[in-house]
């Protein structure tokens, strides 16, 4: 159940980014996986494909790089590295 509370968080921040560009589309997400993360890649891919359903994110390219380093701080974290927005009226 904890995955499914990072993609809550997630989703309201890409939510938010997407109702600051009055209103726009996610079209891209970047994430970065710490290796105590406890989350797969592909386990993390299927929870964001549901969660996005209905929302400004829906089918977004979604990026993930794995962080295989231990001793990195943030090697439980699961990161938003970055963002693009398609503003309203803008072909993608």
């Amino acid at each position: 159940m904890h995955e499914l509370s990072l993609i809550a968080d997630l989703m309201c921040k890409l939510e938010a980014l997407a109702a600051a560009q009055r209103p726009g589309r996610i079209i891209g997400v970047t994430l970065r996986v710490g290796i105590l993360a406890h989350l797969s890649a592909d386990h993390l891919r299927e929870h964001f494909v549901r969660a996005s359903r209905g929302t400004a994110v829906e089918g977004a390219r979604l990026a993930i790089e794995d962080v295989t380093d231990l001793s990195d701080p943030q090697a439980q974290a699961i990161l938003l590295d970055s963002v693009e927005v398609e503003e309203c009226g803008n072909p993608p």
